[in-house]
């Protein structure tokens, strides 16, 4: 029956098209949470071993069904993409902010920042990478921010436990730009 329970986490991840946790896994498929993991981990070895044309990623808590990244030049031929404008110097300064201090409010991002934030804070929340998460229990109650799975998803981190180091961010801030210009770069065929 394991073949039949890796076909059924398959189809629930492929339906789901969003992260489905690991609880909700053992819950459908009446199974441990470890035996989902042991089961997930094979069917993501078998898949790198038969280069299919997807994957599953590990985001947090839970897994997600996506394409390798080796096939996007002929995905895009295939569907138009969506033209963004790379995130400004003010929304990185911020997204950065956000990932390491989470959850935070406005008022903390600005005072590191030096400078009002609205519009790149604006501008993530737009993206999908980072949300409000809540509100502190504090006078005035300002809302905390903090990152998404989008953006766990956008630079291939597993966890928000996977960031460099806090003396290393210019190097995320480097793969943000990275990430920015190579989804700006026109199909050169």
């Amino acid at each position: 029956m394991s073949n039949r329970e890796e076909s059924v986490i398959e189809a629930l991840l492929f339906a789901s098209g969003e992260p489905v946790a690991i609880a909700e896994l053992s819950a459908i498929l009446d199974l441990p949470k470890e035996s989902i993991v042991e089961k997930v981990e094979k069917m993501q070895k078998e898949w790198d071993v038969e280069e299919r044309g997807f994957r599953i990623l590990t985001l947090e808590d839970g897994y997600q069904i996506c394409t390798r990244d080796c096939y996007f030049p002929y995905i895009q031929k295939l569907v138009e993409p969506r033209r963004q404008q790379p995130l400004s110097q003010a929304a990185l300064e911020v997204l950065a902010i956000i990932a390491y201090q989470q959850p935070v409010t406005r008022s903390v991002i600005e005072e590191i920042r030096g400078c009002n934030s609205d519009s790149g804070l604006a501008r993530l929340i737009e993206r999908g990478l980072c949300e409000e998460q809540g509100r502190l229990d504090a006078p005035g109650r300002p809302m905390l921010y903090g990152t998404t799975t989008e953006f766990l998803r956008a630079f291939g981190l597993t966890s928000i436990r996977d960031l460099p180091e806090p003396d290393g961010l210019t190097e995320i801030e480097k793969l943000l730009m990275e990430r920015e210009e190579d989804a700006e770069q026109p199909e050169n065929q």
